[in-house]
């Protein structure tokens, strides 16, 4: 599992004027339902989250299962936490937050989380303390 620590050795201070960091355009045949626009994230998360998308898209999550964009790049700690959260880099989002609350068994179906899984995300809800509505690549 990727850590605060290690983003922090390959991507260097969160704070600082960071290179790593993007403007994604998602591609307009993906822009379905709450699928945004554009987002600020890693350059190392763009490859990953748009085939995601392409899986949400294609077998129908989008528009089925997808209820809200909760976020990616993000410059905080970890909930409890002194780390800084992989968001602070930007190799990791949150949906569907209302019904997938931290601490929470969550409610995305199988087929859901295999679109993330599949391409290169750990999910948070197989976690020792859940964190369902949270996807952060799996290796960097």
């Amino acid at each position: 599992m990727v850590t605060s620590k290690m983003c922090l050795e390959k991507y260097g201070d969160p704070v600082a004027d960071n290179p790593w960091l993007v403007m994604y355009d998602v591609p307009a045949d993906l822009e379905i339902g709450v699928i945004p626009k554009r987002i600020w994230c890693n350059k190392d998360l763009v490859f990953p989250l748009q085939q995601a998308l392409i899986n949400l898209v294609s077998q129908g999550y989008a528009e089925s299962e997808l209820r809200t964009w909760d976020g990616c790049f993000n410059i905080r700690r970890m909930k409890g936490g002194q780390s800084m959260s992989l968001h602070a880099w930007g190799i990791a989002v949150d949906v569907n937050a209302f019904s997938n609350g931290f601490g929470q068994k969550g409610n995305m179906s199988k087929g859901f989380i295999e679109c993330f899984e599949s391409v290169g995300f750990d999910w948070g809800g197989r976690w020792r303390m859940p964190d369902p509505m949270h996807w952060q690549l799996a290796s960097i």
